[in-house]
């Protein structure tokens, strides 16, 4: 498996916030929670910007051309694989 290195910090944190994110998430620990929320936004921010990845180089061509096209090129494999 993969070894989790751990970073020991101190962080100034609001309590209220704390407290709140603990209950809500369904931790048992202020680290448990911090861990988890700062997960959380990172995946939150990766979904955002799956737009703009999928936004780009899109194929812009006949669909209907691309397939005869295709269908065409298995027809002469197959006469090929006849012979």
């Amino acid at each position: 498996m993969y070894t989790i290195h751990m970073k020991r910090t101190n962080l100034v944190l609001n309590a209220a916030l704390l407290d709140e994110a603990t209950r809500v998430l369904g931790v048992k620990t202020y680290s448990a929670a911090v861990n988890l929320a700062l997960a959380e936004v990172l995946r939150i921010r990766k979904l955002q910007r799956l737009p703009q990845f999928f936004g780009r180089g899109l194929w812009q061509g006949d669909l209907q051309e691309m397939r005869e096209d295709l269908g065409s090129r298995a027809a002469a494999r197959r006469q090929r694989s006849r012979r």
